[in-house]
Order: C-alpha cells, then structure tokens, then sequence
C-alpha cells in the first residue's frame, strides 16, 4: 500500500509516517518499491501504526516502543521482563502527575495573587514571588 493510502487508513499524516519509518519504528517491505520507486508498504504497516497509537495512549516514548519492538523482535521470551518495565512506567508516571499537581497548586496560588493593579518586580509582575522556590 502506498504511503497516501497508509496515511488515510491510519489516520497518521505522511510525515509521521516517514518521521516513524526514520527511526526504525515502521519499515516498507523488502524489494517492495514500485517501478516509479515509490515505496509499497505491507498490510502488516497498518498494525503496526495502531500499535503505536496504543502505546502513545498509554504514555510510551517513541524511543520506548522502538526498544519495546525490537525486544519482541528478537528475544525468545519477549514477555518475560515486561510487568518490571510496566512498573517503573507506573511509577514514572506517578512522579510526572505529583509534579503536575505541585505545578496546578502554585500556579493556583499566584493566580489567586494576582489582580489587575499588580506590580512589576525584577521583570515578573509581583504575584509570581507569592511562593519561594
């Protein structure tokens, strides 16, 4: 399938696609070039953009999933370390919503610092020194 039909059938843009297919997460067939040289992807192509999207969904890295095919790829017991690497995921994404939440709460507390007649102090108008960092 050419990339215009990949694209339309994914939902991904061709440059995602090609920008997917430079890294290494997405690859045309073999020998799969048309006499015009342009590229013909397998069937297989599609699934492996909804793949990507499932794991986007749930926060994987695009260096993650790379990592993540290549394990299932190559090694005999692809499964075998995957509920380690899902925790430490859990637990980044534990540490990322704790530092999403401090963000909420300070930017609550200078919101509710600031009014209209602010002042201006080392740049910065005056509500943004509420808190100390």
């Amino acid at each position: 399938m050419l990339i215009g039909k990949l694209a339309s059938s994914s939902g991904f843009s061709r440059d995602t696609i090609r920008y997917y297919e430079k890294l290494g997460l997405l690859a045309p067939g073999k020998d799969l070039k048309r006499q015009n040289n342009y590229k013909d992807y397998p069937p297989q192509a599609l699934e492996r953009l909804n793949h990507i999207r499932q794991l986007k969904e749930l926060g994987f890295t695009l260096t993650e999933m790379k990592e993540l095919f290549e394990v299932l790829a190559t090694v005999s017991r692809p499964c075998g370390n995957l509920p380690e690497q899902l925790a430490q995921k859990l637990e980044l994404l534990q540490r990322k919503i704790s530092l999403l939440k401090e963000y909420q709460e300070r930017l609550v507390s200078v919101r509710q610092a600031c009014d209209s007649g602010c002042g201006i102090s080392g740049g910065l108008p005056t509500c943004f020194a509420t808190r100390k960092a």
